[in-house]
């Protein structure tokens, strides 16, 4: 379980205790099925799904419409809790965790990254990046260092003035990327990130997720695009709720 601790600036904040170690990868999900009741009949989103991902591996999940990849995802990033198995992440188990605790991994463990970008329409480029900043906490001077230094890092250190209507598609991309980076968390987690772009802008985007993986990121991208998980090291594919294939292309 967790523990709560001061952080440097005075707030109270889960810390991670793991209450067991699986002593497997930085995910690890065991015999995950997620089923809905529709009526007198149940629907198996996921059926009995095993896998783990070590620190610092670049995945693909791919799969056609509806055959659980994004029910995958919301399972991964904590968004929605799986019917039975087991999630383990950083050596603790998901579904002991409390509102509080699920809260904070989604804020410092796992950076989103959205096919629509879900950027504040009249914030600039730096108070976007800063969002996670301010839920944490963290004071605006410091906040503010690592909001520069996460755009920096994804090469619009020249537009943390502008907002998304002054800026490209490709470029609104990498605020949100920045935005996901700048707690260093343990996954990137993106939902389709180019399903939104044209197709010379996609291949800048995914050269960026190369950069970020050489620099030691862990990498997550769920798509039905082919040519965006074959760039990944690693693919898993999804059909009908269960793997079908889970295989190192590099």
């Amino acid at each position: 379980m967790y523990r709560f601790m001061e952080n440097e600036n005075g707030n109270s904040e889960p810390a991670f205790q793991p209450q067991t170690s699986t002593g497997e990868g930085l995910i690890t999900m065991k015999n995950i099925w997620k089923t809905y009741q529709m009526g007198v009949e149940e629907l198996h989103a996921l059926r009995d799904v095993t896998f783990r991902v070590n620190k610092g591996e670049y995945l693909a999940i791919i799969g056609p419409s509806g055959s659980g990849k994004s029910t995958l995802m919301n399972l991964i990033g904590c968004l929605d809790s799986p019917s039975k198995g087991e999630y383990w992440i950083n050596g603790n188990l998901v579904s002991k965790m409390t509102d509080d605790e699920l809260a904070h991994i989604r804020n410092k463990e796992i950076g989103f990254v959205f096919q629509t970008f879900n950027l504040l329409a009249r914030a600039t480029a730096l108070h976007n990046v800063e969002l996670p900043l301010i839920y944490a906490g963290m004071r605006a001077g410091e906040r503010n260092e690592k909001a520069q230094a996460a755009l920096a890092s994804v090469e619009l250190g020249d537009r943390v003035g502008h907002k998304p209507n002054e800026l490209s598609g490709g470029q609104r991309q990498r605020v949100a990327i920045a935005r996901a980076l700048v707690n260093h968390p343990s996954i990137l987690l993106a939902d389709e990130p180019t399903g939104a772009l044209d197709s010379k802008t996609s291949v800048e985007i995914m050269a960026l997720f190369e950069k970020l993986h050489a620099e030691g990121n862990t990498i997550i991208v769920v798509t039905h695009e082919h040519e965006v998980a074959e760039r990944a090291h690693r693919v898993i594919t999804i059909r009908d709720g269960q793997i079908e294939k889970d295989e190192k292309i590099r």
